[in-house]
């Protein structure tokens, strides 16, 4: 809300803060996101964006991988493909995390996204039907929404592609 109506408020938000964006599996949109949104409150950005490229590659523990990073900067956003990744480098940071995605089962903030936008539109979800359709077996979007629009309420229905729901994930 505020920050769409008045952006330039917000400008220097984070100015002198670092971000980190940690990001053990591909992804465009997601890391340029926060990225780009870290630029515009005013922080710096460090990034790893080559799981190659960490230590972990050379063995390092999520956990010391966490604790190491976290000494770099104010936040991290983490993705990974391990479920509950986000979680356990959470509790090693010493900084706050966010979970960028992680595993088949979580992408909280694209939910968080998802969920604002419908609300601007719609408001309330309490006695909506929605209905999610498409690769619901790889889609941990589709997994996070439609989890999300259920605590709030609405009746959701899944329509996947042939071969694609989420049942054959498990």
């Amino acid at each position: 809300g505020e920050i769409e109506r008045d952006p330039a408020s917000y400008a220097d938000a984070l100015k002198g803060k670092v971000i980190a964006t940690v990001f053990e599996e591909p992804s465009t949109r997601t890391r340029l996101s926060f990225e780009s949104a870290a630029l515009r409150l005013g922080a710096g950005v460090i990034t790893v964006a080559d799981p190659r490229t960490t230590s972990s590659a050379k063995g390092e523990t999520l956990r010391d991988s966490a604790r190491i990073i976290g000494g770099y900067a104010a936040l991290l956003v983490w993705r990974h493909p391990r479920d509950g990744a986000s979680r356990l480098a959470s509790q090693y940071a010493g900084v706050p995390l966010v979970n960028g995605g992680d595993g088949r089962l979580g992408h909280p903030t694209q939910t968080l996204l998802d969920l604002y936008t419908l609300h601007k539109r719609w408001g309330d979800f309490e006695g909506r039907t929605i209905g999610i359709l498409g690769d619901l077996l790889h889609g941990r979007t589709a997994r996070s929404l439609a989890w999300a629009l259920a605590i709030l309420g609405a009746r959701v229905v899944v329509l996947p592609g042939p071969g694609l729901d989420w049942e054959a994930a498990f």
